[in-house]
Order: C-alpha cells, then sequence, then structure tokens
C-alpha cells in the first residue's frame, strides 16, 4: 500500500482504531476523508485536523451507501483507497435470542452487508485508478471467537473470507486487497470500559505497530501485529490443540469480564 500521494476514505473514522488510522495517514499528507454515523464526532475530528474531510453514512443501511459513494466519488475523484473500519460489537445471549435478534442482524448488516456494498458500489472506481487499496477489517476474532459475541465473530470470519476471494478475484487489477487484523485494542467499541482495560493493547502501540507494518512491507496482504498472533495462528497448533485453546481463551476471557476493575 501506497502511504503518501493518496486520498483515504475511513469509514468509523470518528473514533478508536479508525480516528487513529485517519490521523496517522493524514500526517503523511494524504487526503483523508473520514465517514460515520454522527456529525458532530466527526466534526471534532476534523476541527483537531485541519485539512481533513468528512461526510455522513450509515453503514447498516444499503440507501444510505448507495448515495453516499456517489458522493465521494464526485466530491473526491482522486479517492484511491479505502479503509472498512465501521463496525458494532454488542454481546448476546443466544438462550434468549428473541432479546438479541435485533443486534445480531444489526452487526450483519454493519459489519458484513455494509463493506461489501461499498466495496461493490466503489469499485467501478478504484478499478480506473492506476493503483488502488481495499482495506477490510476483520479481528483476531474471526480466528479464534469470543463465545459471548457470537454475531460480531461470524462476522469478523466472513470478512476475512470474503477478503481472500476479492482479493483473488482482483488479481491483476490495479486494485490490491488488504486486511486489517487488529487484536483487543482500547477503544471504546464495546464501551467506555473497554478503553481503560488492561487486556486490551494501547491504542498508540497498535496504530504504530501497524503504520509501520504498512510502511516496511508494502505488499503484505494481511496486517497482523504481535499481540494478534496466538489467535490468529491458532489453528497452525492442530484440531486438538485449537480445541484446548478456544476453551482456556474463552474461560479467561469470562474470568476477566467477571472481576471488577
Amino acid at each position: 500500500m501506497n502511504m503518501t500521494n493518496n486520498t483515504v476514505l475511513i469509514t468509523g473514522g470518528g473514533s478508536g482504531i479508525g480516528r487513529g488510522l485517519a490521523e496517522a495517514f493524514h500526517k503523511l499528507g494524504n487526503q483523508v476523508v473520514i465517514a460515520g454515523r454522527g456529525q458532530k464526532r466527526l466534526d471534532e475530528v476534523t476541527a483537531a485536523n485541519p485539512g481533513m474531510r468528512s461526510l455522513t453514512v450509515d453503514m447498516g443501511d444499503v440507501d444510505s451507501i448507495r448515495s453516499f459513494a456517489a458522493r465521494v466519488t464526485a466530491d473526491f475523484p482522486a479517492l484511491d483507497a479505502v479503509v472498512h473500519m465501521a463496525g458494532v460489537m454488542k454481546p448476546e445471549n443466544l438462550l434468549a435470542q428473541q432479546e438479541s435478534l435485533a443486534d445480531a442482524e444489526a452487526t450483519v448488516a454493519t459489519n458484513l452487508l455494509g463493506p461489501i456494498r461499498l466495496t461493490a458500489a466503489l469499485l467501478p472506481h478504484l478499478l480506473e485508478r492506476p493503483a488502488a487499496t481495499i482495506m477490510t477489517v476483520s479481528s483476531g476474532l474471526a480466528f479464534v471467537p469470543l463465545a459471548t459475541t457470537p454475531t460480531y465473530c461470524a462476522t469478523k470470519a466472513a470478512v476475512h473470507s470474503y477478503t481472500q476471494s476479492l482479493r483473488y478475484q482482483l488479481k491483476g487489477t490495479s486494485v490490491r486487497v488488504v486486511e486489517l487484523i487488529p487484536p483487543y485494542v482500547a477503544t471504546t467499541l464495546t464501551g467506555p470500559q473497554q478503553a481503560t482495560d488492561p487486556l486490551a493493547m494501547p491504542l498508540d502501540a497498535y496504530l504504530a505497530e501497524v503504520m509501520q507494518i504498512l510502511t516496511d512491507e508494502p505488499d503484505a496482504t494481511e496486517v497482523n501485529v504481535k499481540r494478534v498472533h496466538p489467535l490468529r495462528y491458532a489453528t497452525d497448533r492442530g484440531h486438538a490443540e485449537y480445541d484446548k485453546f478456544f476453551e482456556t481463551f474463552n474461560d479467561q476471557m469470562a474470568t476477566a469480564r467477571a472481576k471488577p476493575h
């Protein structure tokens, strides 16, 4: 991925990893466009980063995505990179599925259908650029699911699969496909408590390692910081060892969540 002289669209750019990446690319001199549902939050980010631009979009709504894609390509004809950072993560009690079904459906719409729909809408434009990048965002939990957030993990596993197919189909074109695979990072994705959770990787440290990987490995197809390796490569241990790891991981997370911070 080229690190300079790009026009980069980052969905979910109003907070967390999305905002961090937006500011990192902005500092490198790229034209950065952030997108999200709340204009107030987007305005706060652009005010702190003169020259950064913003547009609103609801990544869970197909009509919103269509109109957004038309506007962003019209307003920013040099657009040559998109980072699909927008996402939601909510706990679900599958024993009371009727209570959480709406959350599950909204998670699928935002986390999976959202990037698929936006990619489809932007791809004709990106294919006309001399060099372009689509960065999808899965998770370490795509490879070892956290049982308390089953639909989130399922969507991220689907994003990983979709990314592989997208990359294969775009071989020989001007569009490269990169997958960002974050570990558990100190953001507010699941609520304010996550930002101070000692189990989470500090956001600044995560962003620094990601940008270093992108700089040092311009042809990388996956961006995996060291913190995510145990999850990303869990299946390399074999089926039996993976099953043990899955049980241990979920038991440890459940115990940690039960402790007051």
